[in-house]
């Protein structure tokens, strides 16, 4: 079996990030079409005018197949914001979501930012197990109807 590597993230990878996104959210969250028009646009911004310097995205890969990806972009001048964060069911339970969230991490403080935040949704457990494991800590729940669906978006923050 091949090993996995985790590449940064090129414009060549977006379609099949929105895609990934859509359907995963599609068939575990029933959310509606809407998502993934707000992840082509996230996505189409970072590729349009990010600040390669302050923020980054990566790719997993195992031979010719990714398996997830993670983006690190900037919140604030001080913090970072954790984005776009997905492993692929085949992928889940490797240790590669810990590895992907280090390097994410790991890039956010070597450039000076002095701690993250994300917004996920509750639904997402085994992400927020993830997040507290490594420090994180949930500042906020709020009920909501997005992308179809009944949720309760969550804010997680750590500080470096």
């Amino acid at each position: 079996m091949d090993e996995i590597e985790i590449r940064r993230f090129l414009a060549t990878d977006r379609d099949w990030l929105v895609e990934a996104h859509g359907t995963h959210y599609a068939r575990d969250e029933g959310f509606d079409a809407s998502f993934g028009v707000l992840v082509a646009q996230i996505i189409d911004g970072f590729i349009d005018g990010h600040d390669a310097e302050d923020e980054a995205g990566w790719v997993a890969w195992r031979g010719d197949q990714r398996l997830g990806c993670i983006f690190c972009v900037r919140l604030g001048p001080e913090t970072a914001k954790l984005r776009l964060f997905l492993l692929e069911p085949k992928a889940r339970g490797l240790g590669l979501g810990r590895q992907m969230l280090a390097t994410c991490m790991g890039f956010a403080k070597q450039r000076g930012y002095l701690g993250m935040q994300l917004w996920t949704h509750e639904s997402h457990r085994s992400a927020g197990a993830l997040y507290e494991r490594n420090g994180w800590t949930l500042t906020n729940s709020v009920p909501v109807v997005s992308f179809g669906q009944p949720n309760i978006e969550q804010t997680w923050e750590i500080t470096f």
